[in-house]
Protein backbone atom coordinates (compact mmCIF):
# COMPACT_ATOMS: atom_id res chain seq x y z
CA UNK A 1 0.00 0.00 0.00
CA UNK A 2 1.13 3.50 -0.89
CA UNK A 3 1.83 5.38 2.16
CA UNK A 4 2.09 8.70 0.71
CA UNK A 5 1.26 10.85 -2.23
CA UNK A 6 5.12 11.43 -2.20
CA UNK A 7 5.90 7.50 -2.30
CA UNK A 8 3.63 7.37 -5.31
CA UNK A 9 5.36 9.98 -6.90
CA UNK A 10 8.76 8.14 -6.52
CA UNK A 11 7.25 4.89 -7.73
CA UNK A 12 5.49 6.36 -10.64
CA UNK A 13 9.11 8.31 -11.87
CA UNK A 14 11.05 5.02 -11.25
CA UNK A 15 8.97 2.84 -13.49
CA UNK A 16 9.21 5.78 -16.34
CA UNK A 17 11.98 6.26 -19.20
CA UNK A 18 13.24 9.29 -18.03
CA UNK A 19 16.94 9.23 -17.19
CA UNK A 20 19.26 10.92 -15.00
CA UNK A 21 21.55 11.51 -18.04
CA UNK A 22 18.92 13.42 -19.40
CA UNK A 23 18.66 16.21 -16.51
CA UNK A 24 14.61 16.54 -17.03
CA UNK A 25 13.44 19.70 -16.55
CA UNK A 26 10.83 19.82 -13.38
CA UNK A 27 7.86 19.78 -15.54
CA UNK A 28 9.55 16.97 -17.83
CA UNK A 29 9.54 14.89 -14.35
CA UNK A 30 5.60 16.16 -13.18
CA UNK A 31 4.81 15.37 -16.49
CA UNK A 32 5.84 11.71 -16.36
CA UNK A 33 4.61 10.85 -13.48
CA UNK A 34 1.25 11.54 -14.73
CA UNK A 35 1.81 9.99 -17.52
CA UNK A 36 2.91 6.81 -15.25
CA UNK A 37 -0.12 7.35 -12.92
CA UNK A 38 -2.39 7.52 -15.42
CA UNK A 39 -0.89 4.28 -17.40
CA UNK A 40 -0.11 1.94 -14.79
CA UNK A 41 -2.05 2.97 -11.83
CA UNK A 42 -0.22 2.78 -8.19
CA UNK A 43 -0.18 -0.77 -8.13
CA UNK A 44 1.02 -1.00 -11.64
CA UNK A 45 3.73 1.44 -10.81
CA UNK A 46 4.97 -0.60 -6.97
CA UNK A 47 4.89 -4.22 -9.19
CA UNK A 48 7.61 -1.98 -11.92
CA UNK A 49 9.91 -1.12 -8.92
CA UNK A 50 9.54 -4.34 -7.01
CA UNK A 51 10.30 -6.09 -10.28
CA UNK A 52 13.00 -4.35 -11.31
CA UNK A 53 14.45 -4.48 -7.58
CA UNK A 54 14.01 -8.49 -7.83
CA UNK A 55 15.60 -8.66 -11.15
CA UNK A 56 18.97 -5.78 -10.96
CA UNK A 57 18.77 -4.58 -7.63
CA UNK A 58 21.79 -2.60 -7.62
CA UNK A 59 20.67 -0.82 -10.77
CA UNK A 60 17.17 -0.29 -9.10
CA UNK A 61 19.04 0.90 -5.87
CA UNK A 62 20.66 3.54 -8.46
CA UNK A 63 18.11 4.58 -9.87
CA UNK A 64 15.81 5.04 -6.93
CA UNK A 65 18.28 7.60 -5.06
CA UNK A 66 18.13 9.45 -8.46
CA UNK A 67 14.14 9.29 -7.77
CA UNK A 68 14.43 10.44 -4.05
CA UNK A 69 17.16 12.86 -4.91
CA UNK A 70 14.54 14.47 -7.39
CA UNK A 71 11.86 14.51 -6.06
CA UNK A 72 13.50 16.39 -2.38
CA UNK A 73 14.79 18.77 -5.20
CA UNK A 74 11.50 19.96 -6.60
CA UNK A 75 9.43 19.64 -2.94
CA UNK A 76 12.60 22.18 -1.91
CA UNK A 77 11.84 24.38 -4.79
CA UNK A 78 7.97 24.43 -4.39
CA UNK A 79 8.08 25.22 -0.55
CA UNK A 80 6.94 28.68 0.30
CA UNK A 81 9.54 30.91 1.61
CA UNK A 82 8.88 32.26 5.42
CA UNK A 83 9.50 35.83 6.34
Amino acid sequence: MISSVKDLAAEALFVSCLQPSEYPSRAAVEEEITRMILRHGSDGCAAGVAAEFGDHPDVAVRRMRWVRAELAEMMTMRAPVLH
